[in-house]
């Protein structure tokens, strides 16, 4: 059973997020949240597996609760919600360790399929999304410089690069001619050895770093 907390700060729609989550199988509605801060106490309190973020909430927004959510130990899996496929926001999201993000709109099978894939840890952006997303935001100012790559070794920096033109594992495996396990093991290697904490951080850090570079535009 998948435990969920849910986040957003319009009633409605919250309330018919969770009757959709409650009517599918393997899955529990463990909270509602409508605020960035309830978020982070209820995340803390019910210790749910996966969070529902709604991105833009008042007082503190999705981004801000989901990146002091996830500096706490065993943290859960954040999944955003948004409306835009593009939002700015979701780049930070990426950069906090958000798993993943599904549009507003989505059908209600992939809102529950999204959240049993990121609960599995999958992270839930599709190859040609993450392209979009990173490549629209990695070319504004950031906060601070990417890591260094030189601790890495050379399989590693591979993988890192796959990872970051969106790649799954079992595609990586394939075309590095190496077992699912071994990327496993070499992306579990080269994070600590960046300082992050999850798949889509080590996708903003393959853009940051240059290591992938956005496909120029026509």
């Amino acid at each position: 059973m998948t435990t969920v907390l849910v986040v957003d700060d319009q009633d409605l729609v919250r309330a018919g997020l969770v009757a959709l989550l409650e009517a599918a199988p393997g899955i529990e509605v463990v909270g509602e949240a409508r605020d960035g801060l309830e978020a982070v106490r209820l995340a803390a309190q019910l210790s749910p597996e996966v969070i529902l973020m709604d991105i833009r909430l008042p007082g503190l927004d999705g981004v801000s609760a989901t990146t002091r959510i996830l500096t706490g130990p065993d943290s859960p899996r954040v999944l955003i919600l948004t409306v835009f496929d593009l939002d700015e926001y979701v780049y930070r999201a990426l950069q906090a360790g958000a798993a993943g993000f599904l549009l507003k709109d989505s059908p209600p099978e992939t809102l529950i399929a999204g959240i049993k894939a990121v609960a599995r840890g999958d992270l839930l952006f599709g190859p040609t999304i993450t392209r979009r997303l990173v490549e629209a935001y990695t070319s504004t100012p950031q906060s601070g410089p990417a890591p260094p790559l030189t601790t890495l070794t050379e399989r590693e920096r591979e993988v890192l690069r796959l990872v970051g033109t969106g790649m799954p594992n079992g595609e990586i495996a394939a075309q590095l001619h190496v077992s699912e396990a071994t990327v496993k093991t070499h992306l579990n290697r080269l994070m600590p050895k960046l300082g992050i904490s999850s798949r889509a951080q080590a996708v903003v850090v393959a853009y940051e770093t240059g290591l992938v570079r956005p496909t120029p535009r026509p």
